[in-house]
């Protein structure tokens, strides 16, 4: 081959490697996916027979009935199907706890009383053999948070597909965690007076150091009642911008509760809320959600009302309740204690509500997650049938517009031993 030959030859190879490479570079529109023909439940509206939920680029693009397919869909039959939004854990420790009898695989707590600082985020572990586990159950959002002391530091809100840190983290931080049950009353020199007093003044404290943090930096001030980098992370906190997730189960431990969210002006979530129903009246007034157990009906002396209709009464009284498994294991059985609350009670549609968009509206991402509406984030379940039924399940599960595979540790241990060698 003459020269001129061969440069006209290497001219086209490296033109061909050229398109290629930017063909390569060039973000690619995802295709869209149709669900069709299912019985729709948005949470947000009435349910839709026979409707179509349209995802793409990782967003609800379209929810309705007759709506037309888009060119090239990816279509899936879900006539005789349910359709519902992913379902929202509102308090997990989710990548955070492994085993929790083993410290080198729990990730939940720092050193202290005092801990507002303290973000979970980056001991979060995308590997845990849990999330999958509770994916196959639909479960495509939680919270998970810290635990220990008095103010335990800030949860998180993450989807549960991705493998960094940053791929599965929605919000952060999305709660600030404070403990007021009797867990707590060491942190109070062994008293529940003493949780509100030390409570009290370090929000006092953390007024006081942002309005003088330059004298505090010039030791100008008297000793605080935390360090800087706790008052400091408070600051969201006592403006209302960051929701306060407040562990109390006693009448009164939730009554101390609303006294200290309207004294600091706190945006205030109740976990546990054993005696719960016995406040709803004053939740209701003050626009505060619980976060319960609706399985939770016996009695301690931490919570001596406990009963299964706390949802119902709640609910009726115009509580926004958020259904919350505490097993740290058994996340995903949240839509089996929805089923649990409407057979004591609860309505159907409450239950569902409870366990999308009730939690959403609570940690502030109502317009991101909890219903099935145009522009959302793309969490979609496909139920064989009901939800809060034991025997259903989920056929597929989108979360961020995509569809997650039907595999964990459990089901590779099933087809592992689903077969046994013979015995000699």
């Amino acid at each position: 081959m003459s020269a001129p030959m061969k440069l006209r030859a290497g001219m086209r190879e490296f033109a061909w490697i050229l398109l290629a490479t930017c063909a390569a570079s060039t973000p690619v529109r995802a295709q869209a996916i149709a669900i069709t023909g299912g019985t729709v439940y948005p949470v947000s509206g009435p349910k839709i027979e026979n409707g179509t939920v349209i995802l793409r680029d990782g967003k609800v693009v379209a929810v309705g009935k007759g709506l037309a397919v888009p060119a090239g869909a990816t279509q899936v039959d879900a006539t005789g199907k349910w359709v519902t939004p992913g379902l929202f854990h509102a308090a997990t420790t989710l990548g955070l706890v492994e085993v929790s009898a083993i410290d080198g695989t729990t990730e939940t707590s720092d050193t202290g009383d005092v801990n507002a600082a303290f973000n979970v985020s980056e001991g979060i572990n995308p590997a845990s053999v849990l999330i999958p586990i509770m994916r196959l159950e639909g479960l495509t959002t939680a919270v998970t948070l810290p635990s220990g002391g008095l103010i335990s530091g800030q949860g998180v809100l993450i989807d549960l597909n991705g493998e960094r840190i940053e791929d599965l983290i929605a919000r952060s931080p999305v709660a600030m965690v404070i403990n007021m049950d009797e867990g707590a009353k060491g942190a109070g020199g062994g008293s529940r007076a003493g949780i509100m007093a030390r409570l009290r003044r370090v929000f006092h404290d953390a007024q006081e150091y942002e309005r003088r943090a330059p004298d505090y930096r010039r030791a100008q001030m008297q000793p605080l009642a935390a360090r800087a980098a706790d008052l400091e992370a408070l600051a969201p906190v006592l403006h209302g911008t960051l929701p306060v997730i407040v562990t109390a189960n006693r009448r009164s431990d939730i009554d101390n509760a609303l006294r200290l969210a309207s004294e600091f002006h706190l945006r205030l979530i109740i976990r546990g809320g054993v005696e719960a129903w016995q406040a709803a009246a004053e939740l209701a007034e003050a626009h505060v959600p619980v976060a319960i157990d609706p399985m939770a009906n016996l009695p301690s002396f931490n919570g001596l009302g406990a009963r299964l209709d706390n949802a119902t009464l709640l609910r009726k009284a115009g509580v926004e309740v958020l259904l919350a498994e505490e097993d740290t294991y058994n996340y995903r059985n949240i839509r089996f204690m929805g089923g649990n609350a409407v057979r004591n009670g609860l309505t159907w549609d409450d239950a569902l509500r409870s366990i999308t968009l009730a939690p959403a509206l609570a940690f502030g991402v109502g317009d991101h997650y909890g219903s099935l509406e145009a522009g959302k984030v793309a969490n979609v379940v496909v139920w064989s049938g009901d939800p809060l039924d034991f025997a259903s399940h989920a056929e597929h599960v989108y979360i961020r517009g995509v569809e997650m595979p039907h595999t964990s540790r459990q089901t590779e241990l099933l087809g592992r031993y689903r077969t046994l060698p013979p015995q000699y």
